[in-house]
């Protein structure tokens, strides 16, 4: 597992709790295994940030903050991982989970011009929000539990290998 070169990466944990948007958690924020990068935590912080990626709303990372604390794994890797869908792979990755819903649901694709205001918003949400949400659900959770255990699995042959190094 590359624990070193991610953790070169990880901000500091005083840094992130005084950040403006995760003062909300106050205390919440002092439990250890939220900013260690073990075993334990890796794993579920990539299922809780790859589920959150997909979830199709504003301040994502403030939600995979909220999970990552309430399931005790490793913000800054959760919080990065919503990243995944950002506003350049957004349009693809959600016209993919509109398409998986609409294969899913078994029902026609339909035509659609985005449009930045409330009344393209409540209109859609009748024909393409169904679909989308679903395929937002079905994608997220697949890619959780894929990321849970691919996380797992390296983690798991990481300390194989290095327990081999040390009998050799």
């Amino acid at each position: 597992m590359p624990k070193k070169f991610i953790k070169k990466y990880m901000p500091d944990p005083n840094t992130i709790r005084e950040h403006k948007h995760l003062k909300i958690f106050g205390s919440l924020l002092n439990k250890p295994n939220l900013w260690l990068l073990n075993r334990k935590s890796a794993p579920g912080a990539f299922a809780v940030g790859l589920f959150c990626a997909w979830v199709p709303i504003p301040f994502q990372m403030v939600l995979a903050a909220g999970l990552a604390i309430l399931f005790n794994v490793n913000i800054p890797v959760s919080v990065a991982l919503v990243w995944i869908t950002n506003p350049i792979t957004m349009p693809i990755f959600f016209y993919a989970a509109y398409w998986l819903g609409t294969k899913i649901l078994n029902t026609p694709t339909h035509d659609f011009t985005f449009e930045l205001t409330w009344h393209w918003l409540e209109s859609s949400l009748a024909t393409i929000g169904p679909p989308f949400l679903l395929g937002c659900l079905v994608i997220g959770v697949t890619f959780s539990i894929v990321g849970y255990f691919t996380i797992k699995q390296l983690w798991f042959s990481s300390i194989k290998k290095r327990w081999k190094k040390r009998k050799a």
